[in-house]
């Protein structure tokens, strides 16, 4: 059997997957939000296959949509309300099928020139939009928001130490502290582990009522630091908890950031999609001083996994950080004006994963962005009405579409959440998680689905009131 089969054969392969990716992206909203997690089953369905003599494309075809049919959470379900993890629009499906055909090679800029400046473009799109000067501004395509944020404590560490590319941590003499919120999302930890920075370097301040990063209790630890062990790296803002959508005060930080001279990142994974919004960019405001973003594309703007960008105002950290020399990369381009990819990056090879925000906004535009997302914000809110209607608290505080709430009668009772939780996945009609909010287990639901209407909110709400009343 030949690798590339015949013409037929391969229109007739992906009539075979059309049809049923079809099906699934027409009825995804007729099915179980949430599978049956028999982990016996599922290892033996995989193992069913024969890998040895390979089987018919229609059969594999079969067997592989129906193992992800039947064992998975369905995130592009209008009632999933779960993390941030969208339906996925057209253009960015068909986006990935482009460019896994074409499989460009980004590494060397004269291997895939189109494909390079596209994302060029792209980076220089959002440097605008969050407020950066075009001329300082640079950025670069990353796997997630996990390498994003790895990537701005690396810019931090070579901007504060001249020869940190050489010399590593063993060339600094004290212990670089990345400070940020206890809600921050714990790829910090991560990467501060990866880094050889270690966790304990990395100092997770209280946040206030609000939810919000505190900055006294922040410049306290900062005045109280024993600057003859410890050196302050970065303060990491977020833009958008995990748990509750929370955005920290931007501009305070970075008014701390400046008076210490300290790296400002701000992780807008999710929430950073409020900058593409009128009506909600003005809370981001602020996220224009930061030295660094991250942003995560395959959040809010419902492009398939895994699309982000690092962005910087300083454009020669990103050199800085990682360029380096090789006699075996293409030389084609050393004679234009551009920047080697594989010299402004963790990566090396890389995905041409640009496309698919270049071609949803071929297709949608920034304008349908704009709405669509406003419409979410909306239904977030319609959300927040229908529980307080219905006599549900409310314990988070933002315009994001990220509603965290609980029963007062039930706050003290650890099992309340709980139960009714698990009483409402086994149903498999709705999913949505727990988040504990100052030591109360609430519940938490998220609007990430742009076909998410009243109707599916209206439905929740029935099912919480219900699953209430038997516990009641």
């Amino acid at each position: 059997m030949h690798f590339d089969f015949d013409s037929k054969q391969r229109r007739e392969i992906l009539e075979t997957v059309f049809e049923k990716l079809e099906k699934y992206y027409c009825t995804t909203k007729d099915l179980r939000t949430n599978p049956d997690l028999n982990i016996s089953k599922i290892r033996a369905l995989v193992k069913t296959a024969d890998l040895v003599n390979g089987v018919k494309p229609d059969e594999a075809i079969h067997h592989v949509t129906k193992g992800l049919e039947t064992y998975s959470v369905h995130t592009p379900h209008p009632k999933y309300f779960g993390l941030f993890n969208p339906r996925s629009n057209y253009a960015g499906i068909i986006a990935d099928l482009i460019t896994a055909t074409y499989n460009p090679q980004l590494a060397a800029w004269s291997h895939a020139p189109f494909a390079v400046e596209v994302e060029e473009f792209i980076i220089r799109e959002f440097t605008s939009k969050f407020g950066y000067e075009d001329k300082s501004a640079d950025g670069v395509f990353t796997t997630g928001g996990a390498e994003a944020n790895l990537t701005a404590i690396l810019c931090a560490l070579n901007n504060k130490y001249s020869d940190f590319a050489k010399d590593g941590l063993f060339g600094v003499g004290e212990k670089p502290v990345i400070l940020c919120s206890e809600e921050a999302h714990h790829s910090i930890q991560k990467a501060a582990k990866a880094i050889g920075l270690g966790y304990n370097l990395v100092k997770s301040i209280p946040v206030t009522d609000e939810l919000k990063l505190d900055t006294k209790i922040l410049q306290q630890g900062l005045s109280n630091l024993d600057t003859s062990v410890y050196s302050p790296l970065m303060i990491i803002g977020t833009a958008g908890t995990t748990g509750t959508g929370t955005i920290d005060d931007l501009n305070q930080l970075n008014t701390i950031c400046k008076d210490h001279n300290i790296w400002f990142h701000v992780d807008a994974a999710y929430g950073g999609g409020a900058i593409l919004s009128k009506a909600l960019k003005y809370r981001l405001e602020g996220i224009e001083k930061s030295d660094s973003i991250t942003f995560d594309a395959h959040k809010w703007m419902s492009v398939p996994m895994g699309t982000s960008i690092f962005l910087t105002s300083k454009n020669d950290i990103l050199g800085k950080t990682f360029r380096t020399t090789t006699e075996y990369m293409p030389k084609e381009a050393d004679r234009l004006t551009i920047t080697e990819p594989f010299a402004h990056s963790i990566q090396w090879s890389r995905r041409f994963a640009g496309l698919k925000i270049y071609l949803s906004l071929l297709f949608y535009g920034w304008k349908t962005y704009e709405q669509t997302i406003n419409h979410q914000a909306k239904m977030g809110q319609y959300l927040k009405n229908q529980l307080i209607e219905n006599g549900w608290l409310i314990k988070n505080d933002t315009d994001l579409p990220v509603v965290c709430f609980t029963k007062a009668d039930f706050e003290t009772d650890a099992n309340f959440t709980k139960e009714v939780m698990s009483k409402i996945l086994a149903k498999g009609k709705s999913w949505l998680s727990v988040y504990p909010i100052k030591g109360v287990p609430t519940f938490r639901a998220c609007i990430t689905n742009y076909n998410t209407t009243e109707k599916e909110i209206n439905e929740l709400v029935h099912e919480l009131n219900e699953e209430l009343s038997a516990y009641a």
